[in-house]
């Protein structure tokens, strides 16, 4: 028996799954749209490579999250300035000729894509660090608190564990 299905398939008579309900995009469609996408985003191991390299890494990393939250870690280096602050104080502590990474707690929290978007209308290049703070720490790479600097093990389901990099 032929059917048509919901992505509007000629064939056999089966369900369609739930990943093909919708049909993928087109090839072009989907290069446009992943090009873009990492024009916005940065990867919490790509950030930290960067910045371990030595040198100008060509960007500022910014923890948009409050103090006390700043206060329990933040990436090395970072400059801290809660979103809520980013239209009255950013172009005292930016300049805009140098990009601006984002980030906030992780996944669950869209601190970072918020104070990406302040940044964004006040005229500064930015991208949002996927992963935020909480896989910054998970992925072991170091941190500061106020006590001073800490490092946890990796996480195996977030970094590999015998390897230099995940071969992303």
């Amino acid at each position: 028996m032929t059917a048509t299905t919901e992505a509007g398939v000629t064939g056999t008579s089966t369900a369609v799954n739930p990943v093909l309900r919708v049909a993928p995009a087109s090839p072009a469609a989907a290069a446009a749209y992943f090009g873009a996408s990492l024009a916005f985003h940065a990867d919490v191991s790509d950030v930290a490579a960067a910045l371990a390299a030595g040198g100008d890494p060509g960007f500022v990393v910014l923890d948009s999250r409050s103090t006390e939250s700043w206060d329990q870690g933040h990436v090395p280096g970072a400059i801290h300035l809660p979103t809520a602050l980013i239209p009255e104080q950013a172009e005292q502590l930016l300049d805009k000729s140098v990009p601006v990474v984002t980030y906030c707690w992780g996944p669950g929290c869209n601190g970072a894509t918020r104070a990406a978007l302040a940044l964004a209308e006040l005229g500064f290049q930015v991208k949002e660090m996927l992963g935020g703070f909480e896989y910054w720490a998970r992925e072991g790479f170091e941190f500061e608190t106020w006590e001073g600097r800490e490092r946890r093990t990796a996480d195996p389901l977030t970094a590999p564990q015998d390897a230099a990099d995940c071969g992303c």
